[in-house]
């Protein structure tokens, strides 16, 4: 995790107030953490730390877009990303992160690495469900779409006239109402 050096903020040296970082994040940052979805990254994150006596306040916002694969069609496509989050990060006696806004950490603590925090902020900001704009909007023309098209049930396939039937299933019918 040498490579996440870069998103380890040394708060000791900064004076009391509001404070910036910026952050550009791509493909290499989430092979760091060995996460394969994206095909290609493209994220611009801003940090604003607001240091306090007894605590430190960090908002991240972030917007870009990542390339997924659509769920349907698998086809690449753009997500649009543009999320944020609040992170408390207070002052204790031992580590603990149990709490999902809040983070303790011990005395005498000099920087913190936010490299896990951006990354969820990023895996959590893309829909469970990936659908390629394209076949919202009807302009996406792939062959999965047509075959999906084709197989599926709907007043485009043709249901079968009783005179289509097997005869053998017209005996049956009859076991049916014979009582």
């Amino acid at each position: 995790m040498k490579a996440l050096k870069e998103f380890t903020i040394p708060f000791v040296g900064l004076k009391e107030g509001e404070h910036h970082f910026n952050f550009e994040i791509d493909n290499t940052f989430f092979h760091n953490f060995e996460f394969e979805e994206f095909n290609t990254v493209k994220l611009k994150l801003d940090l604003k730390l607001i240091k306090k006596t007894t605590l430190l306040e960090l908002y991240f916002m972030t917007s870009g877009f990542v390339n997924v694969n659509c769920d349907i069609t698998n086809e690449p496509y753009d997500q649009k990303i543009d999320d944020q989050f609040k992170l408390v990060v207070k002052f204790g006696s031992e580590y603990n992160n149990d709490n999902e806004d809040i983070l303790i950490i011990p005395h005498g603590e000099y920087e913190i690495n936010i490299a896990q925090y951006i990354y969820e902020l990023v895996v959590l900001a893309v829909p469970v469900k990936r659908v390629h704009p394209g076949i919202e909007d009807g302009t996406l023309k792939s062959d999965i779409l047509s075959k999906l098209e084709e197989l599926s049930p709907g007043k485009d396939n043709k249901i079968k006239s009783s005179e289509d039937i097997d005869p053998r299933w017209n005996n049956l019918k009859k076991l049916l109402t014979d009582k």
